[in-house]
């Protein structure tokens, strides 16, 4: 064999072990689970904790692509073996009848996003769920408040919606709302906005968090499950939404997902330890929608 035979299989023998390192190298991941605890966890073992759960709080970056995703993706998962309903904070209790018209093939696309007061971001990232509850025929619920009502009660506090006619306390959780200003969730928001609107800042959060939980309740399946999808703050350290279900009905079981962001996506930071049962860490240099 000639030297310059030898010298080209040592080149493909050492390429061929160079190879399979630099594909790991260039092998790119966007996010990763973790345990409340920090551990690394597998999109199955999540699921299967998930199983053991009456409602599930998916609680979302509104305008992150892999939440979006990740939430459909669980949706499937819950449907492929339990009887479900998906709530979504995304639609507001008084548009139920026309959500529901729009699922059964009753009005068209253009009407119901126009009745139902569609977030803009509703086509990039809600309508695959809502098309795919559509598809299998199972119960897509319009979980918070009016708006209108938690504008009153930031202006106004509590009082205001105590004088509301009975007709306009149906869309809400029953009156009087129970709150707890201590909650570290509705402290921060204070501290987050210096003080500014007073008490009723956190107020107004309450009533969407207590109106979540009464929907979630009065519409969960008989022996199935409700996936719940709203902003990570009404989850978050297991308060908000969840402080509310535990206030009407404590022996109902939950467990939560929330999602966060970071420059380094491999160890969850020590500020995300404990925040739900399961978080995402999303690489940040991950697109947004909006």
């Amino acid at each position: 064999m000639n030297t310059f035979s030898v010298f080209n299989k040592i080149i493909i023998v050492l390429f061929a072990g160079v190879l399979p390192l630099t594909m790991s190298a260039q092998k790119l991941t966007s996010f990763k689970i973790f345990s409340k605890s920090g551990k690394s966890v597998k999109y199955k073992k999540m699921i299967k904790s998930l199983n053991d759960a009456e409602v599930i709080f998916f609680g979302e970056l509104h305008n992150n692509p892999i939440c979006h995703w990740l939430e459909m993706e669980v949706v499937k998962s819950m449907d492929a073996s339990h009887n479900i309903a998906v709530g979504m904070e995304m639609f507001e209790t008084d548009t139920q009848k026309d959500l529901d018209s729009y699922l059964n093939d009753e009005m068209e696309s253009k009407e119901f996003l126009e009745k139902c007061r569609a977030w803009n971001n509703y086509k990039t990232d809600y309508a695959q769920i809502v098309e795919y509850a559509k598809t299998k025929k199972f119960p897509v619920i319009a979980s918070n408040v009016p708006r209108r009502y938690a504008n009153m009660v930031y202006k106004e506090g509590f009082e205001v919606i105590e004088s509301l006619v009975v007709d306009e306390k149906q869309w809400m959780a029953p009156l009087p709302i129970p709150y707890d200003a201590s909650l570290p969730g509705y402290v921060k928001m204070l501290e987050m906005v210096g003080g500014h609107g007073g008490d009723n800042f956190p107020k107004a959060q309450a009533i969407k968090d207590a109106t979540m939980a009464h929907s979630i309740l009065k519409y969960l399946p008989d022996n199935g499950k409700m996936v719940h999808l709203n902003g990570a703050y009404h989850s978050n350290d297991f308060e908000g939404i969840l402080w509310y279900i535990n206030q009407y009905q404590p022996d109902v079981t939950m467990q939560t997902i929330t999602s966060v962001v970071q420059s380094d996506i491999n160890e969850l930071e020590e500020e995300s330890l404990g925040k739900a049962d399961f978080i995402i860490v999303i690489d940040e240099d991950v697109t947004t929608s909006y």
